[in-house]
């Protein structure tokens, strides 16, 4: 598997309802000074991410799609992407562009910035 693969499958999984209400799953993925600006304009760090997410409501996962990858060092890589959020019955609920800053840390991956970027409702595709 590759890096970008690797990193592809850690990020799917931090969007798994399974393993975002699971603090000893997701603080591993997570360095210490992690840091994100959210799509909602709100800004985390990784206590406040672990915190929030044990209380996040039930949701499905959202669905990740134009994953790029890009060597920044062979220890750090920036991964872009666009996550898809889906209500209960399918129908695409918003859009954002998100960018997660990995790196390697005592042989293991860990994000320490994470940016999401809402994608304006008329930039979506029409609804069929």
């Amino acid at each position: 598997m590759t890096t970008a693969d690797h990193l592809k499958h850690l990020e799917e999984r931090l969007v798994a309802p399974s393993v975002r209400r699971d603090p000893t799953q997701v603080a591993p993925l997570l360095a210490d000074d992690f840091r994100e600006f959210g799509s909602s304009g709100r800004v985390f760090d990784k206590a406040t991410i672990l915190e929030d997410l044990q209380n996040e409501l039930t949701r499905p996962a959202s669905l990740l799609s134009d994953f790029a990858s890009r060597e920044i060092s062979p220890t750090t890589v920036l991964l872009t992407y666009k996550a898809t959020r889906r209500s209960s019955s399918g129908e695409t609920i918003g859009q954002s562009w998100r960018s997660s800053l990995w790196v390697c840390l005592d042989g293991a991956w860990q994000i320490i910035f994470h940016q999401g970027t809402p994608i304006p409702q008329e930039a979506l595709p029409p609804k069929k």
